[in-house]
């Protein structure tokens, strides 16, 4: 595919959608049937990462595109490469959730930029998400996705420290049931995370792709833990897919205000990475 037209892009540079939601027990019950053993047990009745399960587009089976996301053009741009993946985001925590309470997911598109990546044309989206009850703020998010060709992913590089007792906090194998759940849980019908054949013979993955999010969740709740605080700024990015079968180690490495966590497989090649900070 050639150049990227922006021009036919631009109008939805701006574009605003909300969504209502309620924060209920089962929900809560849900998540943490899902990940409890990952979860900070200091978070209260409200665990950490729940919001990425709120407020969700509910698009109808008939307005899905073939890889399992809604058809293009409506909310997101109309991007024309087929491809598309979580690149990064910046989250800042403001108040805690609570339970029972009406939450909006108030969304726009803040930025719209091509690039020229190894593999052939990128494109970036960034959409800026604010979480409140009436007034009040909660969480403000700052969530990039890329738009790409397909191609074979790529695998990333193997951490110098993919041995080091003393960064590794965790680990745990995922396995289809788990993706299958995260999936029900943020009602993501993208095909790379359930259905085998299609990931690896349409998108090109090794196996089924662990969820961006999941990773993202794991590791927000990886920092909490090591501040013992929900950390007010956590900024992370996807480095490489992470397929099954696979071991999935969680790593810290910080000094008590701030610091860095990872994901990497059981190979050392990393897959998703974040800086925290309490303030």
């Amino acid at each position: 595919m050639g150049e990227i037209d922006l021009d036919a892009l631009a109008p939805w540079l701006g574009r605003t959608e909300t969504k209502e939601d309620v924060l209920t027990h089962g929900l809560i019950d849900k998540f943490r049937a899902t990940l409890g053993p990952h979860l900070w047990d200091g978070a209260g009745d409200v665990p950490l990462g729940i919001h990425w399960c709120l407020a969700l587009d509910t698009v109808p089976a008939t307005a899905l595109s073939e890889d399992g996301h809604a058809a293009r053009g409506g909310f997101l741009p109309p991007v024309p490469l087929p491809a598309r993946m979580w690149a990064g985001g910046d989250v800042t925590h403001i108040a805690p959730l609570k339970i029972g309470e009406i939450i909006t997911r108030r969304s726009s598109i803040r930025n719209i930029v091509a690039k020229q990546g190894r593999s052939g044309p990128l494109v970036f989206v960034t959409v800026e998400h604010e979480y409140l009850s009436g007034n009040r703020l909660f969480i403000r998010e700052q969530q990039t996705i890329v738009y790409r060709e397909i191609s074979t992913p790529r695998t990333g590089e193997s951490a110098a420290d993919a041995g080091d007792p003393n960064t590794l906090r965790s680990t745990l194998t995922p396995d289809p049931v788990l993706l299958f759940r995260y999936s029900a849980l943020t009602f993501n019908a993208h095909r790379i995370h359930y259905d085998y054949v299609y990931a690896t013979e349409t998108e090109a993955y090794s196996g089924l792709v662990v969820h961006g999010p999941l990773q993202a969740t794991l590791l927000l709740n990886l920092a909490a833990g090591a501040l013992k605080t929900s950390p007010h700024r956590f900024s992370f990015r996807g480095l490489a897919p992470l397929t099954l079968p696979c071991e999935l180690q969680l790593h810290n490495e910080g000094t008590g205000t701030s610091g860095t966590v990872w994901c990497q497989d059981q190979k050392g090649l990393r897959s998703f990475s974040a800086e925290y900070a309490a303030v």
